[in-house]
């Protein structure tokens, strides 16, 4: 549905050339929410806009629903635009409208008909649950509200795709929540293909069914959500689902972390679990198999699009030689670790 192919963008600065966007080759399935994530710079609403051509790619192909847009004239450019959705973090609404009005503002400058426009926007209103805040305006909404219209507001021309810039992080948790279920029926509904944005691993993880990572304008990693949380490659992938998952050690225990082995400290390790090896009774063979002494400091499990992970951060107390064979075990079933630090062996208790 969204082609991207060798597209790059380049800024002219007083500076000197900046290139936003660098080969990037990007395919969006047809009824698919795929996300792009990276960081403040990366360039991805940069290429959202390249996608319906707000942005002129320097070079390179974008293909819509099989058109490609690079090549059409002004005028058909600005017709294919109208099958193009868009939603933004600051929800763009005119204050001197109602919701109903917002809504209708696409359809009115294409001069539809009153009754038409009617017959667009009802089905819409109570899609996105405003039926009952039609005539409020948006001074009246909370912004969970606002970003409802604007998403009737971008569906109301009966687009194939849509597209998220940074939609929800203005948006507290729960009204985040709720406008990523409300995308997710849409697209089941409409049968929409979304393109979107964001800086947050909990909105990949909750929405969207594959996901490609940005760095400097190059998209240097893509999977399908569960296996990319599951098996991420990069380190630029590893840091987002870091922080995206509740790891962080007791705090008095995270004062004390040593980042070298010394004399009469022990390990504290992060260990990743992931498919078959999530289920296992991996802490009891560290006991019984090693005679290793463990305490688990953080643990959790999370199904992520039937892909199982878990994390558990533990400190392990035992002979050095019997720690370093219980790591080649682990590695050998699957299990990933890493020694985050030390603590000194009268700190925490093993008994």
């Amino acid at each position: 549905m969204i082609e991207l192919s060798k597209l790059n963008k380049i800024y002219s600065t007083a500076h000197g050339d900046f290139s936003a966007l660098n080969d990037i080759n990007l395919h969006v399935n047809a009824g698919e929410i795929y996300g792009v994530i990276g960081k403040s710079g990366a360039g991805k609403s940069t290429l959202l806009r390249c996608v319906n051509l707000l942005e002129k790619p320097t070079s390179g192909d974008v293909r819509v629903a099989n058109q490609d847009l690079t090549t059409l004239s002004t005028h058909e450019l600005r017709l294919e635009r109208r099958k193009i959705g868009m939603i933004f973090q600051h929800f763009n609404l005119l204050n001197a409208r109602t919701v109903y009005d917002n809504i209708a503002l696409p359809l009115e400058l294409a001069q539809v008909s009153r009754q038409n426009i009617r017959k667009a926007i009802m089905p819409l209103l109570e899609l996105t649950g405003l039926t009952k805040k039609q005539h409020a305006y948006p001074s009246k909404l909370s912004g969970g509200q606002k970003q409802r219209v604007a998403i009737a507001r971008a569906l109301v021309s009966k687009p194939h795709v849509l597209l998220s810039d940074e939609a929800t992080s203005s948006l507290d948790p729960e009204t985040t929540t709720s406008i990523l279920q409300l995308l997710k029926n849409i697209r089941d509904q409409l049968q929409l293909t979304i393109l979107l944005i964001t800086h947050e691993m909990s909105v990949i993880k909750e929405c969207c069914d594959r996901v490609g990572i940005l760095e400097q304008g190059n998209l240097i990693e893509e999977n399908e959500v569960g296996a990319f949380f599951t098996h991420a490659k990069t380190a630029t992938a590893k840091n987002f689902i870091d922080s995206s998952l509740p790891q962080r050690l007791p705090s008095g225990i995270e004062q004390n972390l040593l980042a070298e082995a010394a004399t009469n400290t022990h390990p504290v390790i992060r260990l990743w679990f992931r498919g078959d090896a999530a289920t296992q009774s991996i802490i009891s063979n560290l006991i019984n198999q090693f005679q290793l002494h463990v305490n688990i400091l953080q643990a959790n499990v999370e199904c992520i699009k039937k892909h199982v992970l878990g994390i558990m951060i533990v400190a392990i107390s035992g002979e050095k030689e019997n720690i370093t064979n219980a790591l080649h075990y682990l590695k050998s079933i699957n299990v990933q670790t890493e020694v985050i630090g030390h603590v000194p062996n009268d700190f925490i208790s093993f008994t």
